[in-house]
């Protein structure tokens, strides 16, 4: 049986911390910037965490 794969899509969005936790980037920076106000873009830097349900999933995708 061959290895599996990581799931490289997933890979490069997520990190997991040293604490286990994973951590993911906001959506909404890239582009259309200019009616967003400075704060909205300045909370759009951030990186946050991600709901158990998700990060067990991810998890998957990542860890192989």
């Amino acid at each position: 049986m061959p290895k599996m794969k990581t799931h490289r899509g997933a890979a490069k969005r997520f990190k997991i911390k040293k604490s286990g936790a994973i951590k993911r980037f906001k959506a909404g920076k890239s582009h259309i910037l200019n009616k967003k106000s400075r704060k909205r873009k300045r909370n759009l830097r951030k990186a946050t965490g991600l709901a158990k349900g998700d990060a067990k999933v991810v998890r998957k995708m990542i860890s192989r």
